[in-house]
């Protein structure tokens, strides 16, 4: 009779290496996808709060691709006594030399100052900054073509944000040729300790096409953001239930194995809550060494996808500490969940039967 978790584990070597590759597997993705799809909605939640309190962008409009403003609204904005500066954004998306697609963010002149050059000049019309992840991709060119139209390079960025480190930075009035618009959004920064819910009046009340809200709360309301969690949820659920049917497919095989075990120890007076507690230890050390691994290797495959030359950094997941709680318990969920029912079932079949049929 195994006296301890750890060589009962050792006396079914098979089946603890499925389970363990099971368990790796199902928690891998759940860090995977979490992760992921957290670091896509920090990211562009990161590019929309850099020096923006407010977001304005066109009433009703599902996405800030969509969405267009008029940008002198700046100027108006500028002179609410509360805001410390407005400027204007156009996001789209092009071909850039041999990368397929890449963001293309034309900005108003007071914003080039959040882009930290790590070499050359911010850009006037006709020319362009990189970002540092798309420069190293196109080998530091003098000039890009972007939409067939050919823009002189003046300059290399770095902001810590896949996105546009994998991107272009122009003028918004070049932006607007390429997409046929004038501003996507408007950014706001606002004075410490102003009433927002008066100043969104304001500024909603200059133009009826347009809607100001803080950007924390754009943020949390954003359709796409919701999308990108709700999927991301869903298949960490798939994963979740993969890992739970693959965990107690073994399990009721272990036990199955194990019956001569479990009737030997009932014989003797062992107490079903011992057997219980017994199996559960077993699935407790798998899970763990399980997590511990699947951590590694989620951590191996985020570097490794942030660092790909043809993602550009686009995909930049980070397993926080939130994402590391919900993959443990996660984990240990599927874990005590899925040896519950062999368990179970061990430790209430009669001794003598389990005896008998595990001889």
């Amino acid at each position: 009779m195994n006296s301890t978790p750890f060589k009962a584990l050792r006396h079914n070597l098979l089946k603890t290496g499925l389970i363990y590759t099971s368990l790796t597997v199902a928690i891998s993705a759940i860090f995977l996808i979490t992760a992921i799809s957290s670091g896509i909605i920090g990211m562009y939640s990161s590019m929309l709060k850099t020096e923006g309190d407010i977001i304005v962008t066109e009433k009703g409009i599902a996405d800030t691709f969509f969405s267009e403003v008029n940008p002198d609204l700046t100027h108006e904005i500028s002179l609410l006594p509360e805001v410390e500066s407005a400027s204007a954004l156009i996001f789209g998306a092009s071909p850039v030399e041999t990368i397929p697609i890449a963001g293309i963010y034309g900005v108003s002149d007071n914003r080039f100052s959040v882009y930290e050059l790590t070499q050359g000049e911010y850009p006037k019309q006709g020319q362009v900054l990189l970002g540092h992840t798309l420069a190293e991709t196109l080998e530091y060119p003098e000039s890009v073509k972007i939409s067939e139209i050919s823009f002189a390079v003046s300059g290399v960025f770095q902001s810590g944000i896949g996105f546009e480190d994998g991107g272009v930075v122009m003028p918004i009035e070049d932006a607007g040729e390429i997409f046929h618009k004038t501003a996507s959004i408007l950014l706001i920064r606002v004075a410490i300790d102003t009433n927002s819910d008066e100043l969104l009046r304001q500024i909603n009340a200059l133009d009826s096409e347009i809607e100001a809200s803080t950007t924390d709360a754009f943020v949390e309301n954003y359709n796409q953001f919701k999308i990108v969690s709700t999927s991301g949820r869903a298949i960490s659920a798939i994963a979740f239930l993969m890992g739970l049917l693959g965990i107690g497919s073994m399990m009721s095989m272990v036990v199955n194995d194990r019956r001569a075990e479990f009737g030997i120890m009932r014989a003797i007076g062992i107490s079903k809550a011992t057997i219980l507690q017994k199996l559960f230890t077993e699935a407790l050390i798998l899970t763990l060494a399980s997590f511990t691994s699947a951590w590694v290797i989620s951590e191996a495959v985020l570097y490794s996808l942030k660092n790909a030359e043809k993602l550009q950094g686009y995909i930049n997941g980070t397993i926080t500490t939130e994402v590391l709680c919900f993959a443990l318990f996660s984990a240990i969920g599927m874990a005590l969940l899925g040896s519950l029912l062999p368990a179970l079932h061990a430790s209430r079949t009669d001794p003598i039967l389990l005896i008998q049929k595990g001889t």
